[in-house]
């Protein structure tokens, strides 16, 4: 039977990877409009991708260690 504390920090940690994916899913779209409009240059804009892919990632393992679907 799992203890109190771990059945607490899993809907927190599932909360926590969706926030991530989100996040990792928005930089794109910004970067690409910021790069359109002259305010940062391609190599930024593939940074920001960069980046992104990585948040991402990171949101992705978390949702798959915590068991979520």
């Amino acid at each position: 039977m799992p203890s109190l504390a771990a059945t607490a920090t899993v809907p927190t940690m599932r909360s926590i990877a969706r926030l991530l994916q989100l996040v990792g899913l928005t930089i794109p779209p910004l970067a690409v409009i910021a790069e359109l409009l002259n305010h940062i240059g391609t190599k930024q804009l593939l940074q920001f991708l960069v980046v992104s892919v990585c948040i991402f990632l990171v949101g992705y393992l978390l949702q798959q260690y915590t068991g979520s679907k």
